[in-house]
C-alpha cells in the first residue's frame, strides 16, 4: 500500500492491532517494543487518575524508545481498563484471565486509551480519550469456551478482549470510538502527526 507518511514514524510497540491501525490509515511506520516496567511506573502512580496513568504509560514508551532513535517521532501508546474503581492489567495466566472476566460479568467497563509523541527523548505531544463498554452476563460455560478459543491472543489484552474478534461477545454496548476500543486514539494521532509534519493538512 502507498503511504501517505513524508518520512514515517517509529511506533514503540508490538501490538498487532496499532500497527493493523496504523497500516490501514496509510502511515509508515517502524515498529520497536519499549523496554518500560510498566507495573513499577503503575506502582508509582497508585491513586492516580486512570486517564493519567494510562497517559503516564504512553509517555514512558515514547520516551524511551525515542532516547535511542536520534532525529525521528516516536509514537508510545497504552490502555488501562476500570471496572468499580479497580484498574485491571494485563491478565498474567488462564486462570487470572477468567477472574477478570467474572469480574467484569455485568458491569460497565471503562476503557483509558492514551497516546504520545516524542523526538530526542522529551514528548512533544499527548492524548487520551476513553470508552464505555457494558459487559453482558458471562456465564462459566462461555469463559471456558471463550478462553479455549481466545487464550493466549488475549493475554497481551488489557481487558481480556480483541474487540475486532471473537471479544466482541462480551458485551451488550458500546459508547466511544472505535480505535479508542481498539488501543490508541487514533484522530488525536494523526491531527498531532499533521501538527509535526509527517503527514500533509
Amino acid at each position: 500500500m502507498t503511504s501517505l507518511a513524508g518520512s514515517g514514524i517509529v511506533l514503540a510497540s508490538n501490538s498487532a492491532s496499532r500497527k493493523a491501525m496504523l497500516e490501514a490509515a496509510g502511515i509508515a511506520f517502524e515498529a520497536v517494543g519499549a523496554d518500560v516496567d510498566e507495573r513499577a511506573l503503575e506502582a508509582e502512580m497508585d491513586g492516580a487518575d486512570p486517564a493519567e496513568v494510562a497517559q503516564a504509560l504512553a509517555a514512558a514508551k515514547a520516551a524511551a524508545v525515542s532516547a535511542h532513535r536520534p532525529g525521528d517521532l516516536v509514537l508510545g501508546s497504552d490502555s488501562l481498563v476500570e471496572v468499580d474503581g479497580r484498574r485491571f492489567d494485563k491478565p498474567a495466566s488462564r486462570e487470572n484471565a477468567a477472574e477478570h472476566l467474572r469480574s467484569f460479568s455485568g458491569k460497565v467497563m471503562t476503557l483509558h486509551s492514551a497516546a504520545a509523541l516524542a523526538r530526542d527523548g522529551q514528548i512533544v505531544w499527548i492524548g487520551s480519550d476513553f470508552a464505555r463498554l457494558r459487559v453482558r452476563e458471562l456465564g462459566e460455560r462461555f469463559i471456558a469456551a471463550y478462553l479455549d478459543a481466545e487464550w493466549p491472543a488475549v493475554s497481551y489484552c488489557v481487558g481480556v478482549f480483541r474487540i475486532e474478534g471473537p471479544g466482541v461477545q462480551l458485551f451488550d454496548s458500546i459508547v466511544g470510538d472505535q480505535f479508542t476500543v481498539l488501543g490508541m486514539p487514533l484522530l488525536q494521532v494523526l491531527d498531532a502527526l499533521r501538527d509535526e509534519g509527517v503527514l500533509s493538512r
